[in-house]
């Protein structure tokens, strides 16, 4: 419900966050306006301090979306790293590089760019600015707003800012405002905090498969000379196996961008049972293996970021459209997981959500059954079809045996359908297994950062360019600190400290007590939303700091 004593500034669409879906979207929604001779007050509120600043991913784009929507993109300045040259997918062993014989159908990304996300979607943005949209950055969606029945979507309320640690006003205070319109759409990312509620309020996730995630990390290195990827050979690389191993879901990857730099990332899928696992060590011994390490370690990372991706697939797309608004791109885990690529997959369905949208308010109706043409869209698409391809992968990934691979080799052949369907996921959240089933390994690989080449958790943060007022309410809700200073400590070692890839979390001795405390550091925070995804207590909630706080990515 609104609070009378807010602002209320009334748009017609209002698309929250500024990622590929929601610009996608609001671009196609402004040419649908213009074409038909109608006005439409559009406006896409972001977090981050300006669009791209959250925004990280490997990433290759397929532009069959960016062509439709922009027929004239090279023309318009559009940013790209590099054009693909082909694709080369490797198995590595502690010490080798197996490179596989043949590439599986749905790798083949040859004519396709390497982008960074973050400068993609700042030229997005800047487009959709000189259409005469309205984007408003430093604007953190807090709260959904519902009409007086609760069952109709009518709005975002924005946070406050200024609020000392306690959230009381301080000096600076600046009240958030309640921005309504017939139309919300929603496209915050993987694990969006509104979209959370939104599925419980709604009823969205109603008999799906819960979502699962990979957390994945990316730097930027800077070369000397360049020469890591041959004028005529592959400029983009797929690994599997080594640090990982063959039972375990992720990989690694490199791609070439421009002025010398190489794209590297690893991502750890967060169903794993470990409770010493580390995602951020995985991309540091990944780095160590000799086949990477012999390619780019004279470089120097500059730029660093974290994100979790939706990687469930087809069954755990939840219901599109509700009274009132639409979920779309990685909020609704629209994601091509065969092909690794999930940014044209976004842009198309902002672009659906977009023409209902506009459907809806020439008709008038704007409830659920108006806005039915984004859904439907979706069914009838190939897009549609590549996700159901793929409908069963992650679950066969789950597989910590051999059968996995039996799994996947009868999905390749049948179209996704496999040996059984659908396969069952299991929420991250639900697998770890404790700390004395799962003793941690006495030999692991050194992996000693040097700061250059391979740096710590710390100074990852650093190269991010992350920032947090300090003198705020914290963002990380831990529930009970209790819990992780016992039943958590005792079963699982607090595994918060490790899964987080910016340090956020920590256990400290107190010194007069001897006993083991949760210290916070939420500064350091990268929005990446593993610790609201893999806490096997569900005791911590992460929510949106003040608008304009967090990372500061330009290359990534």
């Amino acid at each position: 419900m609104m609070n009378p004593e807010r602002e209320t500034i009334p748009f017609d669409v209002l698309f929250v966050g500024a990622g590929p879906a929601s610009l996608a979207g609001a671009i196609r929604l402004k040419q649908l306006a213009d074409a038909n001779g109608r006005e439409l007050e559009i406006a896409v509120i972001e977090k981050g301090s300006e669009v791209g600043a959250h925004a990280v991913s490997g990433a290759i784009l397929d532009p069959c979306a960016l062509k439709h929507l922009l027929p004239d993109f090279l023309d318009r300045g559009f940013p790209f790293e590099a054009v693909v040259r082909g694709d080369a997918l490797y198995y590595l062993t502690s010490d080798k590089a197996l490179r596989a014989p043949m590439l599986p159908r749905y790798l083949h990304n040859g004519g396709n760019y390497v982008i960074s996300l973050s400068r993609f979607t700042r030229w997005l943005g800047t487009l959709a600015e000189e259409a005469g949209i309205n984007v408003f950055c430093g604007f953190a969606g807090k709260e959904v707003l519902y009409d007086e029945t609760g069952k109709r979507v009518i709005g975002v309320r924005t946070g406050d800012k200024g609020l000392d640690k306690e959230g009381r006003p301080k000096t600076n205070f600046e009240q958030g405002a309640d921005l309504t319109a017939e139309v919300t759409i929603f496209g915050e990312g993987a694990r969006g905090s509104l979209f959370k509620d939104l599925a419980v309020r709604m009823g969205l996730e109603t008999n799906r498969m819960p979502q699962v995630y990979e957390t994945g990390i990316k730097e930027v290195i800077e070369l000397p000379e360049p020469g890591v990827f041959s004028a005529d050979g592959p400029n983009v690389m797929h690994f599997l196996g080594d640090p990982l191993g063959p039972f375990r879901a992720g990989g690694g990857f490199l791609y070439e961008m421009g002025e010398k730099r190489i794209g590297i990332g690893y991502l750890t899928a967060l169903g794993y049972t470990e409770p010493w696992m580390d995602p951020y060590e995985m991309l540091l011994r990944f780095k160590c293996h000799p086949f990477i390490r012999e390619r780019i370690s004279s470089g120097k990372v500059i730029e660093q970021g974290a994100r979790t991706v939706s990687v469930g697939g087809f069954y755990t797309i939840p219901k599109l459209a509700m009274n009132g608004a639409l979920v779309i791109g990685a909020s609704a885990g629209i994601h091509d997981v065969l092909g690794l690529k999930g940014i044209h997959a976004a842009m198309y369905s902002g672009m659906w959500a977009a023409e209902a949208a506009f459907e809806a308010l020439q008709s008038g109706d704007t409830s659920e059954s108006g806005l039915s043409a984004y859904p439907k869209a979706f069914e009838s698409s190939r897009l549609r079809s590549e996700i159901f391809e793929g409908r069963n992968t992650t679950a066969a990934l789950a597989k910590r045996n051999p059968v996995r691979y039996l799994f996947l080799g009868a999905q390749y052949v049948s179209a996704g359908k496999g040996l059984r369907d659908p396969m069952w996921l299991h929420a991250d959240a639900t697998t770890l297994e404790p700390v004395n089933r799962r003793p941690k390994p006495s030999e692991r690989p050194p992996t000693s950062p040097d700061g250059v080449y391979m740096v710590d958790k710390l100074t990852g943060v650093y190269l991010s360019k992350t920032h947090h007022r300090e003198d705020q309410p914290c963002h990380l809700i831990v529930h009970d600190r209790k819990l992780c200073e016992t039943t958590c400590a005792e079963r699982y070692g607090n595994p918060c400290t490790r899964f987080c890839p910016a340090q956020v979390y920590e256990m400290h001795e107190h010194p007069e007590t001897g006993r083991k405390e949760l210290r916070l550091n939420p500064s350091n925070c990268l929005h990446c939303k593993t610790c609201d995804i893999k806490d096997p207590f569900g005791n911590i909630t992460w929510t949106c700091p003040e608008g304009g706080e967090g990372p500061e990515y330009r290359l990534v």
